[in-house]
């Protein structure tokens, strides 16, 4: 438990310095005065676009879930997807919302190897979506921000993605003197599950294409964010630009990717000629949405009877950092 808080405390001390240097070094001029003139009918249509991302993601996690054979209502999906986003975005917990998918989705009735292996290669899909997206749109960001080397970078990341796959396949090929132990057979289920769900061509085009349809609807929440603080930012620069500061995002650095999104955010929309403050207060608007919008979620668990002693009481439930 100690290492688990002390990792918390790791990643929010990152969160907080990185805040603090964009706020120190960078003209952000007065963000409080920002938030006193938002236009709220571009929240709602932020919230809009959320309600279908969050289908589009049930959609995903569904198509995985078919995939290895575990049946889970959709709408129960959907309402475990929900109270996942709530534990990601607002508590300070070391125990992540995968790890609540995982356990609710194995109170549900799923196999304990369904509940873990069905949120991790969801989580494979949606990342896979996004470097695919990410490929896809580097033509464009390269002509607003110039040739660079780091136009070698997205690429390597799709290579890599499809290197990972092609390992999780091959994690079933342990001697069969060491399959005694249980991790061991834990890897080797997860094996057999990723070639399930990559292997065929149905599941796996599905479940890649919501990745990027779920992505490219984040783009759209932040475009909306950018308007709702009269921000000029274009629909085609969010659409280039959102995708790569979402994928600096999964690195596991800090607290619901706070600090690191803003300092992202600052940087790729710079190269458009957003004001290093507008882009700061679009950041923040950005993760103050997605708090607010998930907050039904929390309401969603606690009128459900679960409480948060469950998880930490089950021997069943790895916790996630």
């Amino acid at each position: 438990m100690f290492k688990k808080w002390l990792l918390f405390a790791a990643k929010l001390a990152v969160s907080v310095l990185l805040i603090w240097l964009i706020a120190t070094n960078f003209e952000i001029g007065d963000v409080a005065d920002r938030f006193t003139r938002i236009n709220y009918w571009h929240v709602l249509s932020a919230f809009t676009v959320f309600l279908i991302l969050v289908v589009n993601n049930t959609a995903r996690w569904y198509v995985v879930l078919s995939a290895i054979h575990t049946d889970l209502k959709f709408l129960t999906a959907m309402k475990i997807l929900y109270i996942g986003y709530f534990f990601n975005q607002t508590l300070p917990s070391a125990v992540g919302g995968d790890a609540v998918r995982m356990y609710l989705t194995r109170k549900e009735g799923a196999s304990l190897q369904g509940a873990i292996n069905g949120v991790m290669l969801e989580r494979v899909a949606t990342v896979s979506g996004l470097i695919l997206l990410v490929v896809a749109t580097q033509p464009l960001l390269l002509a607003r921000v110039g040739d660079s080397p780091a136009k070698y970078v997205f690429p390597g990341m799709a290579a890599a993605a499809v290197l990972g796959i092609c390992m999780l396949m091959l994690l079933d090929r342990f001697p069969e003197h060491l399959r005694q132990w249980k991790i061991i057979r834990g890897i080797g289920h997860l094996a057999a599950d990723t070639k399930k769900l990559f292997l065929s061509p149905y599941h796996a085009a599905k479940a890649i294409g919501l990745g990027v349809t779920g992505n490219i609807m984040i783009a759209f929440m932040a475009y909306s964010c950018g308007l709702a603080l009269g921000v000029q930012v274009s629909i085609l620069d969010c659409l280039v630009l959102i995708p790569p500061v979402t994928l600096i995002m999964t690195l596991p650095i800090s607290i619901a990717g706070w600090g690191v999104r803003e300092g992202a955010m600052v940087a790729a929309f710079a190269f458009v000629g957003v004001a290093e403050g507008d882009a700061f207060v679009m950041s923040i608007m950005f993760g103050l949405v997605n708090i607010f919008f998930v907050i039904p979620g929390g309401l969603i668990w606690l009128i459900g009877g679960n409480r948060g002693k469950d998880i930490a009481d089950s021997g069943e439930m790895p916790v996630a950092s």
